[in-house]
């Protein structure tokens, strides 16, 4: 097996941790039965609670408007396994993962629990190694984007229910949905217009939206009307 460039996989990171370190954090269970040593286990429970409390401040501070829930919400969408498993494929975690036969054999190196797993464990080797203000570096460097992004949230969360939520953190009153429709029976569209009726906004609706029933409007209208009140 041909030593993983871990030189390459600090550049990518953008840390500085050792050799060792790295290896640790990508040894997945399966590698630590067949050739002995630790696994990454216990580093990826540190690095889980070290993003958690990392993704929560940046959301803190980036979104002062939201409640709450509205909050925890993104911070389930950011810190998701498929989130997670995104960003590791784009430094090219998969490539350094040190797994068993039975994981090589089923593409292991794809699987995005194996992937979120392992980027977890390289941010808790980051906080052993470097401390927390070096790891809270790597998590916003890493997952930055995607936190100051909207559409992460628009496309993730229910769009009625953040529209709501962010109506009245702006103190504004519920949004009232129109609805109509149009075609056979057997072939509707449903069309839905969202208002807010606020002498701030326009008489007009501030979303439109349609869709094979009338759930699926609304929540395109809703969606389209998060989109313009960020804006805004």
């Amino acid at each position: 097996m041909t030593p993983p460039d871990w030189e390459s996989l600090r550049r990518a990171l953008g840390v500085s941790v050792s050799d060792e370190a790295l290896r640790h954090a990508l040894t997945h269970s399966t590698w630590a039965y067949e050739n002995g040593g630790p696994n990454n286990e216990r580093l990826e429970f540190l690095g889980d609670a070290v993003l958690g409390q990392a993704v929560t401040a940046l959301l803190y501070r980036h979104y002062p408007e939201l409640p709450e829930g509205e909050l925890a919400k993104r911070r389930a969408t950011v810190v998701s396994t498929q989130a997670l498993a995104g960003i590791a494929r784009a430094v090219d975690l998969g490539n350094y993962l040190l797994l068993g036969r039975g994981e090589e054999r089923t593409d292991g190196r794809n699987k995005a629990s194996l992937l979120a797993d392992a980027l977890e464990a390289v941010i808790g080797v980051v906080f052993i190694e470097q401390g927390h203000e070096v790891a809270d570096g790597l998590v916003e460097s890493l997952l930055g984007e995607t936190i100051r992004n909207p559409e992460t949230f628009v496309h993730a969360a229910d769009p009625k229910t953040t529209l709501q939520e962010l109506a009245t953190s702006r103190a504004l009153p519920p949004p009232r949905y129109v609805l109509s429709e149009e075609g056979p029976d057997h072939d509707k569209v449903f069309m839905a217009e969202v208002f807010i009726d606020h002498p701030q906004h326009s008489p007009g609706p501030v979303g439109r939206g349609q869709g094979p029933s009338k759930k699926v409007s609304e929540i395109n209208a809703a969606r389209d009307a998060l989109a313009v009140l960020r804006g805004a």
